[in-house]
């Protein structure tokens, strides 16, 4: 896989889009997962990059993160993050990114794209949430309730912004391979 100086440089741009996001975090009281806009930053990137360079967006934001840098949501980093209760949620990142990507590039209508970003945040709750569940040692059901719940109506909010907006910049800058 040969990535061009220019595709290095997308991918740069999106891990910090998904860092500077990650930062607008609310605590909710009774779980230990923010509520950030990082799900909306995953959907824009796989939607405009594809899924190749979606991936490798993603995987350099957790790169970043790992080696100590604060960009996991609340100013945080390092590996303990990442190995911690909410780590699942961040290493689900570059898969939920490469499908969006996947579906964006392979089918042409709105509908199969938007599945595509289901799917994605499906990932990302199931693989966030059986870490959660085995870090803090509770009940699968338990974990459904603190880490998807919560969230769920306000993710599929930020699926929908991040298509309408995905499609506007994709339709003003050729940033990516998509094409729908």
């Amino acid at each position: 896989m040969k990535l061009s100086i220019r595709d290095l440089i997308i991918c740069s741009l999106f891990a910090s889009v998904t860092a500077i996001l990650a930062q607008i975090s609310i605590p909710i009281p009774f779980t230990t997962v923010p509520l950030t806009m990082q799900v909306f930053a995953i959907m824009l990137c796989g939607m405009l990059l594809g899924s190749k360079l979606g991936f490798i967006s993603q995987v350099i934001y957790l790169l970043i993160g790992a080696i100590g840098m604060p960009v996991f949501a609340q100013m945080r980093g390092g590996l303990g993050v990442l190995l911690g209760p909410t780590g699942g949620f961040l290493v689900s990142f570059p898969i939920a990114a490469f499908i969006v990507g996947y579906f964006s590039q392979k089918y042409k209508s709105k509908l199969s794209v938007i599945l595509g970003m289901v799917l994605g945040l499906v990932i990302i709750y199931i693989i966030g949430t059986l870490q959660f569940c085995l870090i803090t040692k509770v009940s699968f059901m338990s974990g459904i309730m603190a880490c998807v719940l919560p969230f769920a109506f306000t993710d599929l909010i930020k699926i929908g912004l991040a298509y309408v907006i995905g499609s506007s910049i994709y339709k003003r800058v050729n940033i990516g391979i998509r094409t729908c």
